[in-house]
């Protein structure tokens, strides 16, 4: 399978295999605390000393893991695609920065990362891999007191959108990676790509619920399967 232009989205299956927690686990991330308090615009608004501490706690975890196979494999997908001419657009809905760390040069966090800080005031973002408190100032306005996670929280409208929808438009081809299909609006990337007429394939390790909507599903661990696949269209 060769293509020039490639769309990647990649979900918690990818990371968690480098010993990060998947978003729906039953010992999950959102343990001990409601989604509501922890992950929305109001949820902050009424105890941002809480927000902080859980996202802090979750920036502290990224220094304790490192890369696995299948984000080193992407990174070499990304420059071997370009060697030839092609391009890889990386999507990810995953907030860690294990992407980046594997090699990869750009990356699409949809759902924003745990790396960087949002002003509330001024929307300025900047990178942040320390502690926050609501005492933490706009590195741009400075104000303090408005600054907070730059994750996309329920509610909220995920990143880049249109630069994704004009990437599957011009792609070749379609792969979900280590996704459960159920978190709208990347499961719906591969209705809309199909629907443009584009190949796609799933790489998971299991089927997701969108898994009838692919042309081609290989399941196994995503660090067994990335490798393998990248070699296939790097041949």
């Amino acid at each position: 399978m060769k293509s020039q232009k490639i769309v990647i989205l990649t979900g918690a299956g990818v990371s968690a295999e480098s010993g990060i927690d998947t978003f729906r686990a039953a010992g999950g991330l959102w343990e001990n605390h409601r989604v509501e308090d922890v992950a929305t615009p109001e949820g902050f608004a009424k105890d941002p000393e809480l927000v902080h501490r859980f996202y802090n706690l979750r920036r502290a975890a990224l220094k304790t893991v490192k890369p696995n196979p299948a984000h080193y494999a992407l990174a070499k997908l990304e420059a071997g695609l370009m060697e030839q001419g092609g391009q890889l657009t990386l999507v990810t809905q995953n907030v860690d920065d294990l992407h980046e760390r594997g090699g990869a040069k750009e990356v699409i966090h949809m759902h924003g990362i745990l790396t960087s800080m949002l002003c509330g005031t001024c929307e300025h973002r900047w990178e942040h891999l320390e502690d926050a408190s609501p005492n933490l100032s706009c590195r741009k306005c400075y104000v303090t007191g408005t600054s907070r996670p730059d994750i996309v929280w329920f509610g909220e409208m995920p990143y880049a959108m249109h630069v994704i929808e004009e990437r599957l438009a011009a792609c070749d081809l379609f792969v979900s990676i280590g996704t459960s299909g159920a978190v709208y609006p990347a499961a719906g990337f591969v209705q809309l790509a199909r629907s443009m007429g584009k190949a796609t394939l799933e790489l998971n390790l299991e089927r997701s619920q969108g898994s009838n909507f692919f042309d081609e599903t290989r399941l196994g661990p995503a660090g067994t399967l990335v490798p393998q696949w990248v070699d296939e269209v790097l041949s």
